[in-house]
Order: C-alpha cells, then sequence, then structure tokens
C-alpha cells in the first residue's frame, strides 16, 4: 500500500487524507493548467527535521502560478507555514511535501474560466529515493526518449505547469517499459535537455557540464551543485552537447529534488566511463546529503526548521 498521512491542508484548513476530494468538474482535472512543487524534508543529525530551501520553492510555485495566469489566493508566507504545519500535523519526521494550485470547478465550462476558483493543496507523506536505494549508490541505466521536450515558446518550460508532464509521463512510461529506470528527452533541435523529471550534469576530461536553461526547468537542485561545485573552487559550463557527447562522458548524474543526486552508469546500452557510479558524482552526492541533514554549517540558510 503506498504511504499516506492523515492530513492534507486544503485552502487554509487540514482535512482528512481520504476526505481531501474535488468536484469531477475541476478545471485543471480537464485540461492540465495547474502548478506544483515538489519538496523534501529531512531528519537532521541533531533530530531535527528540516525542509530544504523552501523559501525557493514557494517562489517557484507563485511564478509558475503567475505564468500560468492563476492567483494563489494566500501570501507566500502563508504556503510557507501551511508547509511547516502539515508536517508537524502530520507527525513526519522525513518525506515529500507537495504543494498544488489548480482551477477548480465552477459555473464556467471549456477552456477559458474567468471566475472558476483558485485552489490550493499541501499534501505530505513519506517517500525514499525516487530512483531507488541501489540507483543512488551505484547509478541507474537511463534511454534517450523518442519523446522531443517542448519548445520553449509551446510549454512555458520555466514554469513547472501540471500539464507540461504529460510529455514526462509518457517518457518515463517508454523507458520503464524498456528495462530502463529513466528516460532522456533531447531538445526540439536534438540536443540533450533533462530527464523526465530531473537536470542532468555531464563530466568529461575534467569539464562539468550541463544544458543551459533554454528548454529545461531550472531545478533548485541543480541550482546547489552550481553552488557547492563553486565553494570547493570548481566551476560549471552551461552548454548545450548531443547525445554522443553524453556517451562519452565520463561521468554523468541526475540532480532534482525527488531523485535527488542520482549517478548515470550507462545510456541506451552504453557504459559512462567505466560503467560504474562516478567518483565526482558521488562525491557531489556525499556534499549534498550533508547539506540537507544539517552537518554543514555553511548552509544551514538553506534549511527551515519544523
Amino acid at each position: 500500500m503506498a504511504a499516506k498521512t492523515d492530513k492534507i491542508w486544503m485552502n487554509g484548513e487540514f482535512v482528512d487524507w481520504d476526505q481531501a476530494n474535488v468536484h469531477i468538474l475541476t478545471h485543471t482535472l480537464h485540461y492540465g493548467l495547474g502548478a506544483f512543487e515538489g519538496i523534501r524534508c529531512y531528519k537532521c543529525d541533531d533530530g531535527r527535521t528540516a525542509v530544504f530551501r523552501l523559501p525557493e520553492h514557494i517562489d517557484r510555485l507563485f511564478d509558475s502560478a503567475h505564468v500560468g495566469l492563476m492567483k494563489i489566493p494566500f501570501a507566500r508566507g502563508e504556503i510557507v507555514e501551511a508547509c511547516l504545519e502539515a508536517l508537524r500535523i502530520n507527525k513526519l519526521e522525513e518525506g515529500y511535501i507537495r504543494p498544488l494550485v489548480f482551477i477548480g470547478a465552477g459555473d464556467e465550462r471549456g477552456l477559458y474560466v474567468e471566475k472558476n476558483p483558485i485552489s490550493v493543496a499541501i499534501i505530505v507523506w513519506p517517500w525514499g529515493a525516487y530512483l531507488g536505494e541501489e540507483g543512488l549508490r551505484k547509478g541507474i541505466h537511463a534511454k534517450t526518449s523518442s519523446f522531443t521536450r517542448h519548445h520553449p515558446n509551446a510549454m512555458m518550460t520555466k514554469a513547472k505547469l501540471c500539464g507540461n508532464y504529460i510529455n514526462s509521463i509518457l517518457a518515463k512510461k517508454e523507458a520503464k517499459s524498456a528495462g530502463y529506470e529513466e528516460a532522456i528527452m533531447l531538445d526540439p533541435e536534438g540536443y540533450v535537455s533533462e530527464a523526465s523529471g530531473e537536470n542532468i550534469f555531464i563530466i568529461r576530461k575534467g569539464i562539468v557540464k550541463t544544458p543551459p536553461p533554454t528548454t529545461i526547468l531550472p531545478g533548485i537542485t541543480r541550482d546547489t551543485v552550481f553552488q557547492l561545485i563553486h565553494d570547493e573552487g570548481g566551476s560549471v559550463t552551461e552548454e548545450r552537447f548531443t547525445r554522443d557527447e553524453l556517451y562519452m562522458a565520463d561521468e554523468a548524474f541526475f540532480t532534482g529534488t525527488a531523485a535527488e543526486i542520482t549517478p548515470i552508469r550507462r545510456v541506451d546500452e552504453r557504459d559512462i566511463g567505466t560503467g560504474l557510479a562516478g567518483e565526482f558524482a558521488l562525491s557531489i552526492q556525499s556534499k549534498y546529503f550533508d547539506v540537507v541533514r544539517g552537518r554543514a554549517d555553511a548552509y544551514t540558510h538553506w534549511l527551515s526548521y519544523v
């Protein structure tokens, strides 16, 4: 049975998990215009629970809603506090936080609605490693998808909008049905873009490279990796690269709130480097877990303690 908690925050009130329902005419259910976030909280070494980069996630939620012409009927501070309270009331020490903004049911029908209410829900639940504990340790096998990542003018790729993820779902289903753990998607011009829900980095001859923020969602974990590398005296190059350059990389890894830092050991039946999780990726992964679990004093400003 999938993990669940007791209460879900809906429009300012906590309701029982099984009672957090919406009408069948909820506009977002029909047409896909909604915005959401994925946020993690971790149990730190000192016993406290901390949410990682919560304000940045909520800022992106509001930005996404703005792009989608949805005015959130709560202040940013109210949503931040609601996320923390959802963890408290559910007594969740470690897990996942899902704020969701959607257009509800109303008197209007069809694509264009003006008066249907904008609703907000916040759900929390326990969630382990998205691509598997073994994937975190040993790396995963990915497949280049037949589905192309959206053109930036087609789907507003900088916004985390619900409908954008139909593309990702189809790519993920294709990869999983073929026996792979994740899909890698190319942009409309054939360059590597991102995975179904993660950003991608490669390392070749000491140069760390990641696609520029054109067709990708610029992830908060991606930004975290930038800063960790910079603070160690290194740098990251934002530059387009092709799938054959990915094949020839010495290392590759995914970043994302759900996936955290996951090494890539094979792509399309080709080993990446030695075919094992790379040393650089595992080093960054170790630093990342030090940060999110409160073991790195220089980054405690990224932690919102529950």
